[in-house]
C-alpha cells in the first residue's frame, strides 16, 4: 500500500484499535506525534515500533521537536536551547553559532532516529521581525542572511543523522502577529519586502539542504487572496518555479482557526492538494481527520508519492549505541551546559 496525503494524530500512549483501523486507510500517510503521546523513552520506542508495523511501505512518522518551547520529548532527551539562542551566540562569533547549529540539528535528528521517528519538522527559518506571537524565539535571528546560514548548518546537522530537513513556515511567518492557531493572519506587505523571508529557502534550496518545506496559514494580500497552504501561486509560481524546488510540500495543520473559512475539512483538503501540497495534516479533531481520510481514499498523485518517500529516516542507530558515542556525548554536554548558563538566555 503506497503512502496517503494525509498525516494525522493518535490519541495517547499506545494505539488504540480506532487508531489502527484510521491509520490502515489509503489516504492516510503518516502520523505526527505530541506531547501527549510521550512517558518514556521505552513507551515511545513500543509506540513508534507498532506504528511503523501497520503498513509497507512504513508510514512516516513526525515530530515537532525544534527546541525550546517547541520540545515534545523531554525526559531522556536533551533539553534543546531555543534556536535565538544559537542565533545570539552566531552574533558573538560566527563559526561557533554554526557549529552549534549543526550540533543542534545532528543531536536532535540522532536522538529522534534512535527511537525509529523519521521526521522533525525542522528547521523553522522565520525571520524574526519582532511582532509574531507564535514565532519569537523560536526564530534564529532577524537578518535574512543570519538565518540562511544557520538554517543550512542546522540542516546538515539534521542530515549527518538520517533525517531530513523540513523547512517552516514558507514564505514567512515572522512579520504577522496573530497566531494562526487561533485565527488567520494577514500580512499586508508588498512582495519585495516578502522576498527577504524567502532568502532563507533560496539559499537552502541552492545548497541541496532541505528536501521539505511546510507552508504558512496566512494571506499576503499584495500577492494573493489565499493562504499560503491553499495558495498555487505560492506553491507552483515561487516554491515550484521561481525557486526550483523538487522536495515534498506540507500543509500545516488544517484544523487551525486560521483555515475554517475555506469549507469543510474534505474542501480545505482538497484546496490544499490542488494547489500543490503533496501532505496536509490534520490534527486534534478525530471526526475531522476521519472525514479528509474518507474523501481522500482515491487519492493518488505519483509525483508526491515519490518525493514523500524521501522523507522516511535513514541509518537508525541503537540507543544504547547512540548515548555511548562521543559524538553524543560531546553535543548533550554542549546543550546541558547551555541551559545551565541564564546569561545567554533570551528571556534571562
Amino acid at each position: 500500500m503506497s503512502l496517503g496525503p494525509v498525516m494525522l494524530d493518535i490519541e495517547g500512549l499506545a494505539l488504540s484499535p480506532a487508531d489502527r483501523d484510521l491509520l490502515r486507510e489509503p489516504a492516510v500517510g503518516g502520523v505526527i506525534l505530541f506531547s501527549r503521546n510521550f512517558e518514556s523513552v521505552e513507551q515511545l520506542t513500543d509506540l513508534v515500533g507498532d506504528i511503523r508495523a501497520l503498513r509497507s511501505p512504513p508510514l512516516i512518522i513526525a515530530v515537532d521537536h525544534e527546541g525550546g518551547r517547541v520540545q515534545r520529548f523531554r525526559k531522556g532527551f536533551t533539553v534543546m536551547p531555543p534556536m535565538r539562542d544559537i542565533g545570539r551566540a552566531f552574533d558573538r562569533d560566527r563559526e561557533s553559532g554554526l557549529g552549534l547549529a549543526r550540533q543542534a540539528g545532528w543531536l536532535i535528528a540522532a536522538e529522534l532516529r534512535a527511537v525509529g521517528i523519521d521526521l522533525c519538522f525542522a528547521p523553522c527559518v522565520d525571520l524574526d521581525w519582532g511582532v509574531s506571537e507564535i514565532i519569537g524565539n523560536r526564530s534564529f535571528h532577524r537578518k535574512p542572511d543570519a538565518v540562511a546560514e544557520l538554517a543550512e548548518a542546522f540542516s546538515r546537522g539534521l542530515r549527518s543523522a538520517g533525517m531530513a530537513a523540513v523547512a517552516k513556515h514558507f514564505p514567512g511567518h515572522g512579520a504577522v502577529l496573530a497566531d494562526s492557531h487561533l485565527r488567520l493572519p494577514v500580512d499586508r506587505r508588498e512582495y519585495g519586502l516578502i522576498l527577504d523571508d524567502m532568502r532563507p529557502y533560496e539559499r537552502m534550496m541552492n545548497t541541496g539542504v532541505v528536501a521539505g518545506v511546510m507552508l504558512a496559514h496566512i494571506v499576503y494580500q499584495e500577492v494573493d487572496t489565499m493562504p499560503a497552504g491553499f495558495s498555487e501561486y505560492w506553491i507552483q509560481r515561487e516554491l515550484r518555479s521561481r525557486l526550483g524546488f523538487g522536495g515534498a510540500v506540507f500543509c500545516d495543520d488544517l484544523s487551525m482557526k486560521a483555515t475554517s473559512d475555506y469549507g469543510s475539512m474534505p474542501e480545505r483538503a482538497r484546496l490544499a492538494l490542488r494547489a500543490g501540497c503533496d501532505m496536509i495534516l490534520v490534527c486534534n479533531d478525530r471526526d475531522k481527520a476521519h472525514r479528509a481520510v474518507n474523501a481522500l481514499n482515491d487519492y493518488s498523485n505519483p509525483l508526491s508519492l515519490v518525493r514523500l518517500a524521501r522523507l522516511h529516516g535513514t541509518g537508525q542507530v541503537l540507543r544504547e549505541s547512540l548515548l555511548l558515542s562521543d559524538e553524543w556525548r560531546q553535543a548533550n554536554h554542549a546543550f546541558e551546559s547551555w541551559s545551565e548558563r541564564p546569561e545567554l538566555h533570551l528571556d534571562a
